[in-house]
């Protein structure tokens, strides 16, 4: 697995790692992201298939994303230094 995130895709990914699953809208209010940067991030993450859309059973226009826990941990391991980097 390459790596080929900007550094609001890695924060966004540690952050539904940490958290499970979330709105668009709860990511950006919790890592200080601007709501088009976090759409954006969230968009490279699902084209590496490191997160996914699934439905927000309480309001279905907002769905929630949910990082692949597995796929995560690989990633952190291979690249600790950048997350470590990036989330300081």
């Amino acid at each position: 697995m390459s790596i080929d995130l900007p550094r609001s895709a890695i924060i966004v990914l540690s952050r539904l790692a940490k958290d499970g699953p979330m709105t668009p809208k709860d990511i950006s209010q919790k890592v200080n992201l601007a709501p088009r940067t976090v759409s954006f991030a969230l968009q490279k993450l699902m084209n590496q298939n490191l997160c996914r859309k699934i439905p927000n059973l309480r309001d279905m226009r907002q769905p929630l994303y949910l990082a692949d826990i597995d796929k995560t941990r690989e990633l952190r391991a291979k690249y600790e230094h950048v997350f470590r980097q990036f989330l300081m």
